[in-house]
């Protein structure tokens, strides 16, 4: 019994050890962690926005005839395309044609201060808000104050950058810049540009490879690049997003942003919050009563945080601007210039928070969201971001949501879909028809759509930085950027120099989303990619909600802007009969579904023959009527199924949309 009980005590303190062990373990772990999620907590919180004096931006007095690496373009795309080609040991020029005095574009003269950021799916509880885009953007970020950010704080970083680098030569305010080309066989080529100075002195300037980082193809264009013009893929080559002129408001002190983020964050929008220096919300401002209602609509306020106690707003949207016409834009400035003290005086009158607020003036650039969509040897299209597609190619990552902002004042804009995570492949970058030449930003080769995500600023400096990698590559393996991107083993050498040098360009996959497994999801697709249907940020698309007779009409007609050769008709005339009332209400038959499509087609066909007929032409398939369960309910799904098909037929019958 004796040495029972003492097995027995020995075997109990072993145990006790043990458990005791396990417990200092778990302790560890737990102050480990702690410790790492302060640390993260305290590295990532926004910074207290400070006050900092703008650093001078100085020229090279002289420009020399020979670079290995031209970029064109000073806002963030280029300054970290010329900081990546420097950094690769390319002798760079940054030169800029905009009367500018300041690095950073949009973000510094167009005051966009608020980044539209892309954060990694699924993140670990240490690291809630880890960013896609590593590397340069990443580098620059750190500088600043958060994701919302002091201008010249920005500014300043942007400038650090570039002067930081032996390799870069700068120069502003030029008045023209030009491509330089040489013509060989089918393909034209950059060889340079012609620059003409302040002094009206002009100069030949070659190199290896430009990088065209202007907002808007400026030198692709002027190079022969094709390309398409806002929503001109979609069938309307005359409507784009609209413009915006931030503003700035002043006597915003620390307690009126306590103030504005207490409204945000008890009010019953889930889309509005507030951080530390940034602000969203105000949503019902869509009903300020406009002075130009036909030019101008609010959107919810977009607030970033300044030193002094400023702000600026995002919010003024201005319609009908092209932003490559001057006159255009100058009219821009003058409809906000009278609409925003409007604007003030609405927003201290109706919220109290704003009650001590005055205007302290408006940017010195237009914030210009759409203009041309270069066509590349591949063009990123709405189902890569709808599918959260990876790319073989990959130089950056996209996952902010594809938001299109109204057309028009009667337009709502749309969400069309929120993504995890996609790529964007270096195929994107490559314009067709011209070598020597890279285009990255919000010009690069996106449809319309895709372009609504993936034209925010870190994917475009992701590009910059690729766009500078890849110069060298392409130099050193003595290829052509159209060589180096059908090249498998060039692209892994190019991805893995940019992993090298801070970026992360991991392949990946994602679990397929809810609506990618219903029945009816190639006629969803269909329906994406005519914009005409969004699944906001939940993508939610009611692929099994009942549809309704004018829904029909309003696909059909949209749809007939795409291709209007294929489209004889007018599907409207299939509402004669239908109240205003059940036009709305009433259930969508397959009947009333068909004869909207013969009447928009323009086949003179009776209601009750419509479906008939459509089958016999061959224009509904069987394999699309088969989904259909209820033939007198018909659901969004099965309507874009009848779509689907209705499409492929007009493209076999007129022309195809200006981008596939």
């Amino acid at each position: 019994m004796t040495k029972s009980k003492n097995n027995h005590s020995k075997h109990a303190a072993s145990k006790s050890w043990i458990v005791w062990m396990c417990l200092l373990i778990v302790l560890t772990v737990i102050a480990a962690a702690a410790a790492l999620y302060w640390q993260y907590r305290h590295h990532n919180k926004p910074k207290p926005i400070a006050q900092q004096t703008l650093s001078e931006v100085k020229s090279v007095a002289n420009l020399e005839k020979q670079y290995d690496v031209i970029v064109v373009g000073t806002d963030p795309e280029g300054v970290t395309a010329a900081v990546s080609a420097a950094r690769n040991g390319q002798k760079t020029l940054l030169v800029d044609g905009h009367d500018r005095e300041i690095l950073g574009g949009l973000m510094t003269l167009g005051w966009l201060n608020s980044i539209d950021m892309n954060y990694v799916p699924n993140p670990s509880v240490l690291n809630p808000h880890d960013v896609l885009n590593k590397g340069l953007f990443s580098e620059w970020y750190s500088k600043i104050e958060g994701d919302s950010f002091s201008i010249n704080t920005a500014a300043n970083a942007f400038y650090d950058m570039v002067r930081g680098e032996k390799n870069i030569d700068l120069m502003l305010k030029l008045k023209s810049i030009e491509p330089l080309l040489s013509n060989q066989g089918q393909q034209t080529r950059v060889e340079g540009i012609t620059l003409t100075k302040e002094d009206g002195t002009k100069q030949e300037i070659r190199a290896n490879a430009v990088i065209d980082a202007t907002q808007d193809g400026d030198i692709a264009a002027a190079a022969g690049v094709p390309f398409t013009y806002g929503l001109e893929d979609l069938g309307n080559k005359n409507a784009k997003m609209a413009v915006t002129l931030v503003f700035k408001l002043k006597n915003v002190t620390p307690d009126v942003w306590s103030q504005i983020s207490k409204h945000l964050k008890t009010d019953d929008d889930p889309m509005s919050d507030a951080n530390e220096v940034s602000a969203w919300g105000y949503k019902e401002l869509y009903n300020y009563p406009a002075l130009n209602p036909e030019r101008v609509k609010m959107r919810g306020l977009n607030i970033g945080r300044q030193d002094g106690d400023m702000v600026l707003i995002n919010a003024l949207q201005i319609f009908n601007i092209d932003g490559l016409d001057a006159k255009s834009r100058a009219e821009a400035f003058e409809i906000a210039k009278k609409e925003i003290p409007n604007v003030v005086a609405f927003l201290k009158k109706n919220y109290p928070e704003f009650a001590g607020v005055e205007l302290a003036g408006t940017a010195p650039e237009l914030y210009v969201r759409e203009t041309r969509h270069i066509q590349g040897e591949y063009r990123l299209n709405i189902i890569d971001l709808l599918e959260n597609r990876d790319q073989w190619d990959r130089i950056a990552f996209g996952s902010y949501p594809v938001d299109i902002q109204r057309l028009a004042p009667t337009d709502t804009g749309m969400v069309v879909t929120q993504p995890e995570q996609y790529a964007i492949p270096f195929r994107s970058i490559v314009p067709k028809k011209v070598d020597g030449l890279l285009v990255i930003g919000r010009a690069a080769s996106y449809d319309t759509l895709p372009h609504g995500s993936a034209r925010v600023i870190p994917v475009g400096m992701a590009e910059g930085q690729a766009a500078g990698a890849a110069a060298k590559l392409a130099k050193d393996a003595g290829l052509s950027f159209r060589e180096l991107a059908a090249s498998k083993e060039n692209i892994a050498k190019l991805q893995d120099m940019l992993n090298k040098q801070g970026v992360d360009l991991k392949p990946f996959s994602m679990k397929p989303q809810p609506f990618m497994t219903h029945k009816q999801y190639e006629g969803l697709k269909a329906a994406v990619s005519m914009s005409l249907v969004g699944g906001g940020y939940k993508n939610e698309f009611e692929l099994d909600k009942v549809s309704n007779p004018q829904r029909m009409v309003n696909y059909i007609t949209r749809m007939k802007k795409i291709i209007p050769s294929a489209y004889g008709g007018d599907p409207s005339g299939s509402l004669k009969g239908i109240d205003e009332e059940a036009r709305k209400k009433s259930a969508l038959t397959l009947d009333q579904a068909a004869y909207t499509m013969t009447q928009g087609l323009g086949i003179a066909v009776p209601k009750e023959g419509a479906m008939a007929e459509l089958s016999k032409r061959g224009i509904v398939q069987e394999s699309s009527l088969a989904t259909i369960k209820d033939k007198q309910n018909l659901t969004n799904g099965d309507t874009f199924m009848l779509i689907m098909d209705l499409h492929k037929y007009a493209e076999s019958k007129g022309a195809k949309p200006a981008a596939s």
